[in-house]
């Protein structure tokens, strides 16, 4: 089954929140496990909030020493495992990376969220020499304006997707209220009142395209991987 590893070294780029975006997206139709690795527990906080589906199982208090079961297990449960990892560059970050089928690397589209970005797909790098075997991975734009993006955003934005050498999901995720909420009251996207959060619709699409885009992308690589 396949596991989904969220990293970036640096605080504040939207990693958390879309690990959370689609597990919940994931589980509306199949049986999801979200590892929370990050020591802050971000996940583990929100799920205490209010229901959470019924089809998604949250792990706490991953480690070093943990992390490689944790994930051996989830995987034989559940069709998809996904994993918010810690915001720095460590053994267990490493350990995730090296059983993923894919990476995701959020960052918003500022430069220091750049240079981590940059760092951690070196790190991915390292881990396939490790393990000699390739692991898809993708940058995902995260926090992004739906309007009147700055010339800065629309500058690093275009380094990124012209750069043939780094793969970039062509969904991203916008900044929205709803998006803020679920880490205030809990639940997912689809569970929040449309008259307590701005444009939910519009985030429930942006949400369900990204998990689309995010599963496609799993085909891909599943296929060329059959292939070599």
């Amino acid at each position: 089954m396949p596991t989904i590893s969220f990293a970036n070294s640096k605080g504040g780029s939207g990693k958390t929140t879309s690990a959370l975006l689609l597990a919940c997206e994931l589980a509306h139709s199949s049986s999801v496990t979200l590892i929370d690795a990050d020591p802050r527990q971000p996940v583990t906080r929100w799920a205490a909030l209010s229901e959470k589906p019924a089809s998604l199982t949250i792990v706490s208090n991953a480690t070093e020493r943990t992390v490689l079961d944790q994930i051996e297990a989830a995987a034989v449960r559940d069709p998809f495992v996904i994993v918010d990892l810690e915001g720095t560059a460590s053994r267990l970050t490493s350990y995730a990376i090296s059983q993923s089928d894919l990476v995701i690397v959020p960052m918003k589209e500022q430069q220091q969220d750049a240079s981590a970005a940059l760092d951690v797909i070196a790190e991915i790098h390292r881990d396939m020499k490790a393990v000699r075997r390739e692991i898809d991975y993708a940058v995902l734009f995260t926090q992004s304006k739906v309007v009147a993006k700055s010339r800065t955003a629309r500058h690093i934005a275009r380094q990124f997707r012209e750069n043939d050498r780094v793969a970039v999901f062509d969904v991203e995720i916008n900044e929205r209220d709803a998006f803020s909420a679920l880490f205030a009251v809990g639940g997912t996207v689809r569970d929040l009142d449309p008259k307590s959060v701005n444009n939910l619709a519009a985030a429930i699409d942006n949400v369900a395209a990204f998990a689309a885009e995010t599963i496609e992308r799993l085909r891909k690589a599943a296929a060329k991987r059959k292939v070599a």
